[in-house]
């Protein structure tokens, strides 16, 4: 997956320095799961001390824009996780438990809402389920018997 990324960052004509192969290799860990961006500045900051914030939260934009990396916006701050599907377009459901994600295939974004923008110039959108995932619900389920 992250010979996939740095492929993405070559053809947008990014160099491949240590620092951004770092930031790739930490967040292929996290592909069912958002975190935050500070989380990210504070593992890249402990293996490259003189690396400033802006250079990590740059290098994160980047690759959000470049489509390496999936960015959501929680009230604690931003989270993105690593790219699940670089061909596919997709949406998520997340788990409010939990936190994990489940890629949804099927875009709810129809003809209809196309229609109803018409003359509009539609550049992306987002599409996200909130809930509470198939294991968290059967854990509910067990501790409430137990109780």
């Amino acid at each position: 997956m992250i010979d996939e990324a740095l492929g993405i960052l070559r053809r947008n004509n990014y160099k491949v320095t240590k620092q951004r192969q770092s930031i790739l290799e930490y967040l292929s860990n996290f592909q069912h799961h958002f975190i935050e961006v500070t989380q990210v500045d504070a593992y890249l900051r402990q293996l490259y001390p003189g690396v400033s914030h802006n250079t990590i939260y740059r290098n994160i934009e980047d690759f959000t824009r470049m489509g390496i990396l999936e960015a959501i916006n929680r009230p604690t701050g931003k989270c993105v996780k690593y790219q699940c599907d670089f061909q596919n377009h997709h949406h998520h459901f997340i788990c409010k438990k939990c936190g994990r994600v489940q890629e949804i295939a099927v875009c709810p974004f129809d003809e209809q809402v196309k229609q109803q923008l018409a003359g509009c110039t539609i550049e992306s959108h987002v599409f996200e389920i909130y809930g509470i995932c198939a294991q968290c619900n059967a854990r509910l389920k067990k501790e409430t018997e137990r109780s």
